[in-house]
């Protein structure tokens, strides 16, 4: 990939930085007692979310489409987000957890940044 050049969603760096959101999230999701397993459960479901919806927000024809995905993928960074600060207050804080929630941060921060340029822009690269 040439530098600044967006092919398809793979390039994107939020698309990178949900998938490594996701990634963290399981090995949080492993490390929860079997009667978590539902908030295990929906921490798999809500953050495998994020970096879904924004690739196929970057697969729709129109920027209103793309915008709509990016807000479903952010509801579901924050919802994930929330179950992850109730394993910390239930469960107690490790290494895994510490890096999601700063992974979330990260996340959020690229995508509002995503968000701003594609409503600045002409047209959805």
């Amino acid at each position: 990939m040439s530098l600044g050049v967006i092919r398809d969603y793979r390039d994107l760096l939020v698309w990178r930085a949900a998938v490594d959101f996701a990634v963290e999230c399981e090995s949080v999701a492993r490390l929860l007692p079997p009667s978590a397993a539902h908030v295990a459960n929906q921490i798999r479901r809500s953050s495998l979310s994020v970096s879904a919806n924004i690739a196929e927000g970057n697969g729709r024809f129109s920027r209103a489409d793309y915008l709509r995905h990016l807000s479903i993928a952010n509801a579901s960074l924050r919802e994930t987000e929330s179950h992850l600060y109730f394993i910390r207050r239930v469960f107690g804080e490790t290494d895994a957890l510490k890096r999601a929630l700063e992974l979330a941060l990260q996340t959020v921060r690229l995508l509002a940044g995503l968000v701003r340029s594609l409503r600045g822009k002409g047209r959805v690269g």
